[in-house]
């Protein structure tokens, strides 16, 4: 039989993902799942795809605040609009995850949910990551996507819970990652029922609703799913908390912490990163009882080979 998990490592990782598998799918083990609880959640950005030197969305945003300086060339002195259209990573990082988002969030104030999106696939469709040189759809980790496919293959659902838009993210995910649009979680913004000229619509506010990150990821997963993961994933301080939560649970249980430490072939970083810091869940990872997956080490494959 082919290997599920190619692209990992024969390391005890993989063995650790493999056993967890197998022990919640055996129906006559005392660690089985029934399938409508196998829930397993994934973190986005820096845990399916590259998030260096910024969010893919910060991308998006970039991309949108150009056509807006270009009607109104004014923004070039204002900030934030001036340090993301002079690329000021330096300013951008000190705005911190919560005010990048929040920016990246607002310059879409005014679209309808369904037009935003139809704008976000567009551009999705043409995207390149400025550092790999590459489409953004290709900076997806391979490993990660095999494990996605492994999971779904053996019952279970998979969710991406991400501090990125929910809407932005929507726009890809379930062409990207065979996650429909209903099992995404992110971040939102507030909306106004629109009845005119006939036809229904949400549009967009310059209102953050929910910022979709630390404790307010277990509460999403409360409200949205309603059910308890038994997996997680994720690769920062902000997932730290959806991790926890997961593995609180009664039965056999797994939190994966994707710890970027492959400097030749993605990017060496973890504490120094203000967008996206793993300090805390990396020094307390066995406390918690998180299982570290080292980049380097548990990957033989980072990203897909070009088509």
């Amino acid at each position: 039989m082919s290997d599920p998990l190619a692209s990992w490592n024969d390391s005890a990782v993989k063995v650790a993902i493999l056993d967890f598998v197998s022990a919640v799918n055996d129906p006559h083990g005392r660690n089985f799942v029934p399938p409508p609880e196998r829930i397993a959640v994934f973190d986005n950005d820096g845990t399916l795809w590259c998030e260096q030197p910024v969010q893919v969305q910060v991308l998006f945003a970039l991309a949108r605040a150009q056509q807006l300086a270009k009607a109104d060339p004014s923004l070039k002195a204002r900030q934030p609009f001036k340090a993301f259209l002079e690329r000021d990573m330096k300013a951008i990082h000190a705005m911190g995850r919560k005010g990048v988002f929040e920016f990246a969030f607002a310059i879409h104030a005014g679209m309808s949910v369904e037009d935003f999106g139809a704008v976000a696939k567009d551009w999705f469709a043409t995207a390149r990551h400025p550092v790999l040189h590459r489409p953004c759809a290709e900076t997806a980790y391979r490993p990660q996507l095999e494990l996605l496919a492994y999971l779904r293959t053996n019952g279970f659902k998979t969710f991406i819970v991400s501090g990125g838009g929910a809407d932005f993210v929507r726009a890809f995910a379930e062409d990207l990652y065979g996650i429909p649009p209903e099992q995404v979680i992110g971040s939102t913004v507030k909306t106004r029922f629109d009845a005119e000229h006939g036809r229904c619509e949400l549009m967009k506010l310059n209102e953050l609703n929910s910022f979709n990150d630390r404790e307010v990821k277990a509460q999403n997963i409360g409200l949205h799913i309603g059910r308890r993961p038994i997996m997680a994933v994720g690769n920062s301080d902000g997932d730290m908390a959806m991790m926890r939560y997961t593995l609180s649970g009664p039965g056999r249980r797994l939190a994966l912490l994707l710890h970027h430490d492959d400097a030749v072939r993605e990017t060496a970083y973890d504490r120094e990163f203000r967008l996206s810091p793993l300090s805390e869940a990396l020094d307390r990872a066995r406390e918690f009882g998180f299982t570290l997956v080292s980049m380097k080490n548990d990957w033989r494959i980072v990203f897909p080979e070009a088509p």
